[in-house]
């Protein structure tokens, strides 16, 4: 313990440089210029500067840190346009816009914005603390997650859907289902058939992600505000605080450092990334504080929770990084990119060769996390400013920054005639009540399901016991059979307890 927080202290010495804080300041803003902009993500944020921070002949360290400050911004970021304009920056917002986007129709678009940039920096401070203390260890727990494991977790995931799923359980179904079903579409990477093409080209490549999230958020949100400017519903009000309150900080304090935490262990497991960690995380809280049906009605807690996961993942991630070379999310293997321009190679060997390294990148989490509260609090006044425009500006304003961002992809018009054809969908899907967020989760994560039960099958020339054999997938499906069965046990039970009230 003495050395590690030996090489912690000279990791802050590295990451409290002024050039390095003036990138990690730099990169901060630019991430949460990035993640707030639906269609960029960190991903493309890193990709982006990667190459420009190798132009510029930045040293290693210097060069990773404005890195982690893109990558880390954009985590903070992506809150912003779902709390506002109920379109999520990236996909680990999805569910941040659950009830973020309902408390500022209620006008409490300040407090949503500030308990959530508040809970993302307990979530990247609670990542941080385990990345110190325990990193090894977890490394070594996340190698034992085969395909098997993997399709597990995924299925666990989905069962975590049923907590979204409210009064009208085969809706939630029914859209998780629509997701799956357009994580088919393209060319089978097993069999290099394509699935569901109709004989478009376009789709050889699959839907992209983008293109679905904005379609069935950005697109359909347009199409109701414009049904409610024709029925004169009531606007968006940006008014009330700009700042939680002391009660709000308590009420979501225990839930923040718990989503934190399951955050933060998902966020070790290579590819499993911050859809699960913040799906999961809104649903355990739903599970344990929604007694009162207050959950995507505009409840703070609602809010706090993924915001605070998936903030803890996008930083656990660095851990298979550096301690396994095995990239833990997308934006990470971008940055194991980063690191061969420089001859570096991510592994076990890297913290006894390369100490100033690694520990200047942890200590600059920790700095740039710092960075991004004190930048973002006070601009949160700003932020809830765009509510006051007119839907005669907001409108079309969002709608060119959502074809910007589409048509950015493969600079084809069919990916706009897709938006729009799914925008739609979307609206039509809303309008019947199906929840969104069921079905980009099940979008999101439906390739990964595929290709892991595919793997695992392989193993075993399509043995089925493998995908329960281990430890970790029983008690992984011993959780999906509690997700499914145990909320329809009690609403029936519940049921019966009032209809024998009033006969009592």
């Amino acid at each position: 313990m003495g050395d590690t927080l030996h090489h912690l202290g000279e990791g802050f010495g590295v990451a409290l440089a002024p050039i390095n804080l003036l990138l990690g300041l730099i990169g901060s803003f630019i991430g949460t210029v990035v993640g707030m902009l639906p269609g960029l993500g960190p991903i493309n944020g890193v990709a982006i500067l990667m190459p420009l921070a190798f132009a510029l002949k930045l040293p290693p360290e210097s060069a990773l840190i404005l890195l982690t400050a893109v990558y880390i911004g954009c985590e903070f970021g992506g809150r912003i346009s779902s709390i506002l304009i109920n379109v999520p920056g990236d996909a680990g917002a999805i569910m941040t816009a659950v009830d973020g986007y309902p408390m500022a129709v209620k006008g409490q678009a300040g407090v949503a914005l500030s308990i959530s940039a508040w809970s993302s920096f307990i979530g990247s401070f609670v990542a941080f603390v385990g990345i110190v203390l325990a990193a090894p260890l977890l490394a070594r727990w996340a190698l034992a997650f085969g395909p098997a494991e993997y399709f597990a977790l995924m299925c666990f995931a989905f069962a975590c859907i049923t907590g979204l799923m409210g009064d009208a359980p085969m809706k939630a179904v029914l859209a998780a289902v629509l997701g799956l079903s357009l994580s088919t579409v393209g060319l089978d990477s097993n069999s290099g058939v394509y699935r569901f093409t109709a004989g478009s080209v376009h789709l050889s490549d699959g839907i992209q992600f983008v293109v679905v999230v904005i379609g069935l958020f950005s697109v359909s949100e347009i199409l109701l505000m414009l049904e409610q400017h024709l029925v004169q519903a009531p606007a968006i009000r940006a008014i009330g605080r700009n700042l939680f309150n002391r009660a709000e900080m308590a009420l979501t304090w225990w839930g923040t450092v718990r989503s934190s935490v399951l955050g933060f262990v998902v966020g070790v497991l290579p590819g499993a990334g911050a859809t699960i960690a913040s799906a999961m995380a809104y649903t355990l809280e739903k599970r344990l504080c929604d007694t009162q049906g207050t959950f995507g009605k505009g409840d703070i807690r609602g809010v706090a929770a993924p915001e605070a996961a998936n903030n803890a993942s996008a930083n656990g991630s660095f851990v298979p990084m550096l301690t396994l070379g095995v990239p833990g999310s997308g934006t990470t293997a971008v940055m194991v990119g980063a690191l061969s321009l420089y001859n570096i190679t991510p592994g076990p060997a890297l913290f006894t060769q390369q100490p100033t390294l690694v520990w200047g990148l942890i200590a600059s989490m920790a700095v740039c996390n710092v960075l991004l509260l004190v930048m973002n609090i006070p601009m949160i006044g700003l932020f809830t400013r765009m509510l006051a425009l007119p839907n005669w500006i907001l409108v079309p304003g969002i709608l060119a920054i959502s074809a910007v961002g589409v048509y950015a992809i493969h600079a084809t018009t069919f990916d706009l005639v897709l938006m729009v054809v799914l925008g739609i969908v979307g609206y039509l899907l809303r309008k019947a009540g199906v929840p969104m967020a069921p079905l980009i989760l099940g979008f999101v994560l439906g390739d990964m399901m595929e290709q892991n039960l595919r793997r695992a099958l392989s193993i075993t020339n399509g043995e089925l016991g493998i995908l329960w054999e281990s430890p970790i997938s029983i008690g992984l499906w011993i959780g999906v059979a509690t997700m499914l069965l145990v909320p329809p046990l009690y609403r029936r039970l519940a049921r019966r307890r009032a209809g024998a009230a009033p006969a009592a």
